[in-house]
């Protein structure tokens, strides 16, 4: 009979320790699953910090690409600054009229072709012209004059625009 009860007891232990197994089983498995979700968190992690090092990479590049177009701007107001002063202070010819005097030249009834009104862009503003004496033909030789240094005057603009677009440009 002792052979017995002890086969009881030992059956009861067997059934004890076979629960106690499977719990332990249960508890490994979440703790395998919380190691899983743990590693992929520990790599998302990783990731997003790969994504901010070249974001801020690339916000250094911006910001010294932002430096150096500052630079060129203020570059670019001296230089308009200075345009604006030039062209203040050059004279813009004031070009006598020709339109009307060609048919004083002819007999009354004749129609004589007027000649074409030459016209000069303004470089600076009507106030700021110097009024000279409006006289015919008189003067060809003031005409060709003023015609010259409005012509010179825009190839110094057109090189000065291109000397600024080149230095506004420059990579």
């Amino acid at each position: 009979m002792t052979g017995l009860v002890l086969d009881a007891v030992l059956m009861l232990l067997l059934v004890a320790a076979l629960g106690y197994g499977v719990r332990l089983d249960k508890r490994l498995r979440q703790l395998r699953e919380g190691q899983l979700a743990f590693a992929s968190a520990v790599t998302e992690l990783n990731q997003a910090a790969g994504r901010a090092e070249a974001a801020l990479a690339s916000l250094r590049a911006a910001g010294h690409e932002t430096d150096l177009l500052h630079d060129r701007i203020v570059k670019a107001r001296e230089l308009k600054a200075e345009l604006e002063g030039l062209t203040a202070r050059t004279p813009a010819p004031v070009l006598p009229s020709l339109q009307g005097e060609g048919r004083s030249r002819g007999e009354p009834g004749e129609a004589v072709p007027s000649e074409p009104r030459l016209a000069a862009p303004a470089l600076v503003e009507p106030a700021a012209r110097p009024s000279l004496p409006m006289r015919g033909r008189e003067n060809p030789s003031a005409v060709l004059q003023a015609l010259a240094a409005n012509h010179a005057a825009q190839q110094s603009l057109n090189r000065a625009r291109a000397s600024l677009d080149a230095d506004l440009f420059a990579a």
